[in-house]
C-alpha cells in the first residue's frame, strides 16, 4: 500500500524542483545581484533537500531500518537497500552539507555553487523521485 504522505511530499518536491527551474537566472552574476532571487533559490533548494531527507527517513522506517545518526547518512542506507544508485546517493548526502550551510550559515553560501546546483542537479531530485516511486517505496 502506498504512503500518502510520502506521495503528498514527492508531489512538493516537484513543484521545488519546477519553482527552481523557472526562476533559474541565466547567469551566475545575476543570481549574486538579486537577493529576492536569492531567497527563492535558497528556499525551494533548501525544501528539496529537507523533503528528500523527510522522504527517505520515512522509507527507511517501513524497511525497519535503523534511524541515521546524520540526515546525511540517509541516502547511503538507501543505496544499500538497491532504491538508490550510489552516485546519486553521494550527491544527495552532499547536497544535506548545502542544506545546513543555507539554514545555519546564511552569509557564507557562495551563490556560483548554487547557480551550479540549479543548472547541472536539479536532476538528482527528479531521480530520487523517480527511484523511491519505481520501487513503490512509498
Amino acid at each position: 500500500m502506498k504512503d500518502d504522505v510520502s506521495a503528498l511530499k514527492i508531489e512538493s518536491l516537484r513543484r521545488c524542483v519546477k519553482r527552481l527551474e523557472e526562476k533559474c537566472p541565466g547567469s551566475a552574476e545575476a543570481l549574486i545581484s538579486d537577493y529576492d532571487l536569492q531567497d527563492i533559490i535558497s528556499v525551494n533548494l533548501e525544501r528539496a533537500v529537507q523533503i528528500s531527507v523527510d522522504i527517505g527517513s520515512r522509507l527507511l522506517v517501513r524497511l525497519d531500518e535503523k534511524p541515521p545518526e546524520t540526515m546525511g547518512e540517509i541516502f547511503p542506507l538507501l543505496s544499500e537497500k538497491g532504491i538508490l544508485k550510489k552516485d546519486l546517493a553521494k550527491r544527495l548526502a552532499k547536497a544535506v552539507g548545502f542544506r545546513n550551510i543555507s539554514v545555519h550559515e546564511y552569509q557564507k553560501i557562495d551563490w556560483n555553487i548554487v547557480f551550479s546546483i540549479i543548472r547541472n542537479n536539479l536532476k538528482d531530485f527528479k531521480n530520487f523521485a523517480a527511484a523511491v516511486s519505481k520501487n513503490n517505496a512509498i
